[in-house]
């Protein structure tokens, strides 16, 4: 955690303290040292970053006085991001890494290769996710939520909105076959489809090439999903 990141419900009425409590102060307490006085750098949700200093400390909760706000979050990348619903456990790490990254717009797919009980996780519980968001977010010293949403049918989504979204964009497929080496250093806004690690079916591949989609690949190596998610990120945007 670089950066606490104060939730609408941590704020009094009037803006001027918060308090947090449960796991999250326990983390303050335990690993920033907090103690009475003590001055840290904190965020509002969805909004800038400034200084707080600590007010009250208890067994499970931490008190804050909040001082000035004024620097903005870091700049957006500028990425929407497609992918294949991965499996529950990798889920929340794909979105803890895109929130990291500065990702702020998410679909989740469903493509021929995902299995059909991952749709049925609890995992795809909005609170769950946010939880992730947020420590992406903290990691990182971002406070702006990314948003996330999910396609079940992959004919639909391609067919309805995927030539809406790659408007204005650069349009990659990730895929490890018979693809073109993945390109370095985009100035531009870019649009990612992810597949699963064995890649997307011959089918899914065709429609986004007649969409226009460039196909590119990381190499032979296949990578699993979230390390798939960073290396194409750190390279797209070096």
């Amino acid at each position: 955690m670089n950066l606490i990141l104060f939730l609408n419900d941590d704020l009094s009425k009037d803006g001027s303290l918060a308090e947090i409590s449960g796991l999250r102060a326990k983390h303050i307490i335990e690993v920033h040292k907090a103690e009475i006085g003590k001055e840290l750098t904190a965020g509002l949700l969805n909004g800038n970053i400034g200084k707080c200093k600590v007010n009250k400390i208890g067994t499970n909760y931490v008190n804050f006085e909040l001082g000035n706000f004024n620097t903005p979050p870091p700049p957006a990348l500028p990425l929407t991001l497609i992918i294949s619903l991965p499996r529950p456990k990798t889920l929340k790490k794909v979105v803890h890494i895109a929130s990291c990254m500065g990702v702020k717009k998410i679909y989740f797919i469903e493509s021929w290769k995902v299995d059909k009980s991952y749709w049925k996780s609890p995992v795809l519980n909005n609170n769950e996710l946010t939880e992730q968001c947020i420590l992406g977010l903290e990691q990182a010293k971002d406070t702006v939520l990314p948003e996330i949403l999910f396609r079940r049918r992959f004919k639909p989504f391609a067919e309805d909105e995927l030539n809406q979204i790659i408007t204005g964009t650069t349009p990659l497929a990730a895929h490890p076959y018979k693809a073109l080496p993945c390109p370095e250093r985009i100035n531009s806004p870019v649009t990612l489809a992810v597949g699963p690690e064995g890649g997307f079916t011959d089918y899914e591949v065709k429609t986004f090439k007649e969409l226009g989609f460039s196909v590119i690949t990381l190499g032979e190596r296949i990578l699993r999903v979230e390390y798939a998610v960073c290396s194409l990120l750190s390279k797209i945007f070096k």
